[in-house]
C-alpha cells in the first residue's frame, strides 16, 4: 500500500504563519471536529473560511495538542505516544459499553446455559481461522471448521496455525482473571507458532540482538512501511507493555477500558518483537483485555473477520498514528468502528438464527423429544445434506463430554434421522436421505 504523506511539521507552519493568521484560523476550528482527518486525507478536503490546507492543519494540531493524553508507550526514539478523546471516539465507546458490557436485547440466546457453550466454540473458531487467514493461512473456512470440529490433525502450516490460533483464544480465555505476564505472552505466541515457522527455536522467544529485524513491507513494490524498534529494547518494552496491561484506573489517570485493549493491540504490534505472530499475538493480547474488563460479549465476535475483509485500512491506522506525531487516536477509531461492526454482525447473525430456529420449529413435529444439541444438529443438517459427524466432532461444538456426545448422535441415529456406519474403528454418521419428509412427520414412502 502507498505510505501516507507525513504532515507538515507544526513548529515550521508556526514559523511561516504570521501572528493574525493564527488567531483567526484558531479562532475559525476551536474544538476538535467530529472527524478525525490525517493530513493524507485532510489535503483533499475544502478548508473552512477560504484557508489554506496548510492553516488548516496547523489549527486542526494546536487544537489537538490542547485535546491529547499521554500513554507509556514510546517509539524507539523515546517519544510518546499520545491519543485524544474526540466526540467521535465518545460515542462509539458509549454504543460499545452499552452493548458489550451490559444486558443485551437478545442476551437469553447467549447467556442460556443450553446455548453458550456452542455460540463461544463457534466465535473463538471464527476468530482464530479469520486472523490466521489475515496472516497469511489459505485454508478454507469450510475446511478449517470441519478440521477444528472433528480434532483431526492438521495437514500442512496454514491449518496448523488455524489451529495454534484456536488453542490460543482457548489460553486467553482461561487466563482472562490473571495479570498478564511476559512469560504469559511467550507461552501466547509459543502456542501460536508452534510447527510453523522455518525457525522452530524463535517460537517463544523475543527477537535477539544480532538478527535481522522483522520489518514491514509492502507486497507490491517492496517498499519499506515501518521499522521497528531495535532488539536491545524488546525486554524492557515488554516488561513495561505487561505492566501497562495489569494498571488499575484511577480518576486522575483514567484510560476508559476498551482504548486500553485497543492500545496494548497496537503496542505489541508495533513493537513487533517476535519473528513471526506478532499480528496474531496482539489480537488475542486485546481479546484477553476485554474479557479482564468485563466486556463479555467480546467472547462472541471476530474482529479478525473484519480485518480481513479491509487489510488496508488496518495497515492505515497503523501508518497514520506512526506518521503523525505517534497520535494514537487514528488507530483507536479505526478499531472502534470495527468493534462496533462485529457487535452489530452478531446481532445481525442472532436474528437471523433466532428466524431459522422458529420456522425449524414450526415446521417440524419431531423435534420435541430432542435436546438443543440435537435440535442444532439436525437444523445444520438440513442445510448440509452431505454433512458427516462424529463424537468428536459433536463434543468439540458443544464442549460437552464424550459419552453426552455419544448419546446424542445414537439417539438421532436409532430415530432414524442419521445413518450410522464405521470408519475403521470410529463411529460416523451421515444425514438421513429422508431428514426432512421425517422431521416433518410425513412417511418417506408419501414423497
Amino acid at each position: 500500500m502507498k505510505i501516507p504523506q507525513t504532515p507538515p511539521s507544526l513548529p515550521a507552519l508556526l514559523q511561516e504563519l504570521n501572528p493574525g493568521l493564527l488567531q483567526r484560523i484558531f479562532t475559525e476550528v476551536s474544538t476538535l471536529p467530529d472527524h478525525y482527518l490525517h493530513w493524507d486525507e485532510l489535503r483533499h478536503r475544502t478548508p473552512p473560511a477560504d484557508l489554506s490546507h496548510e492553516a488548516w492543519w496547523c489549527a486542526l494540531k494546536l487544537v489537538r495538542q490542547r485535546s491529547t493524553r499521554p500513554l507509556p508507550l514510546t517509539d524507539s526514539t523515546d517519544k510518546a505516544f499520545r491519543y485524544a478523546l474526540p466526540n467521535q471516539v465518545l460515542a462509539l465507546l458509549h454504543i460499545i459499553d452499552s452493548q458489550a458490557r451490559g444486558q443485551i436485547r437478545m442476551d437469553e440466546q447467549i447467556t442460556s446455559p443450553e446455548t453458550r457453550d456452542r455460540y463461544i466454540v463457534s466465535s473463538l473458531m471464527e476468530e482464530a481461522i479469520t486472523s490466521s487467514q489475515l496472516e497469511g493461512a489459505s485454508t478454507t473456512r469450510k475446511v478449517a471448521v470441519e478440521m477444528l470440529r472433528t480434532g483431526r490433525k492438521p495437514m500442512d502450516r496454514s491449518e496448523q496455525m488455524i489451529v495454534n490460533n484456536y488453542e490460543a483464544m482457548c489460553f486467553i480465555r482461561d487466563r482472562r482473571h490473571q495479570p498478564m505476564t511476559t512469560e504469559a505472552i511467550l507461552e501466547l505466541h509459543r502456542i501460536i507458532t508452534r510447527n510453523t515457522l522455518d525457525n522452530p527455536a524463535a517460537a517463544g522467544r523475543l527477537q535477539q540482538p544480532g538478527e535481522k529485524r522483522v520489518s514491514i513491507w509492502d507486497d507490491r513494490d517492496g517498499t519499506l512501511l515501518y521499522q521497528p524498534p531495535p532488539a536491545e529494547q524488546l525486554p524492557q518494552r515488554l516488561e513495561d507493555l505487561c505492566q501497562f496491561a495489569n494498571r488499575t484506573f484511577d480518576e486522575e489517570d483514567f484510560i476508559p477500558p476498551i482504548v486500553h485493549a485497543i492500545v496494548l493491540h497496537f503496542w505489541l504490534a508495533h513493537d513487533h518483537p517476535f519473528e513471526d505472530g506478532n499480528g496474531r499475538t496482539a489480537r488475542a493480547l486485546f481479546y484477553w483485555s476485554m474479557l479482564r474488563h468485563g466486556y463479555w460479549l467480546a467472547e462472541y465476535i471476530s474482529i479478525s473477520r473484519l480485518l480481513r475483509k479491509a487489510p488496508a485500512k488496518y495497515a492505515r491506522a497503523f501508518l497514520y498514528t506512526e506518521t503523525d506525531d505517534n497520535d494514537l487516536t487514528y488507530f483507536i477509531l479505526h478499531q472502534l468502528g470495527v468493534i462496533r461492526q462485529a457487535i452489530e454482525d452478531l446481532y445481525r447473525w442472532l436474528r437471523h438464527k433466532t428466524e431459522e430456529l422458529q420456522t425449524l420449529e414450526r415446521r417440524m413435529r419431531r423435534t420435541a423429544m430432542f435436546n438443543h444439541r440435537q435440535r442444532a444438529l439436525l437444523a445444520h443438517a438440513l442445510r448440509h445434506r452431505n454433512a458427516v459427524y462424529t463424537i468428536q466432532s459433536h463434543r468439540r461444538s458443544h464442549n460437552v463430554a464424550y459419552a453426552t456426545a455419544r448419546s446424542d448422535l445414537l439417539a438421532l441415529a436409532q430415530a432414524g434421522l442419521l445413518v450410522q456406519t464405521r470408519q475403521g474403528r470410529a463411529l460416523v454418521f451421515h444425514v438421513s436421505p429422508d431428514l426432512k419428509q421425517r422431521l416433518e412427520g410425513q412417511s418417506p414412502e408419501n414423497d
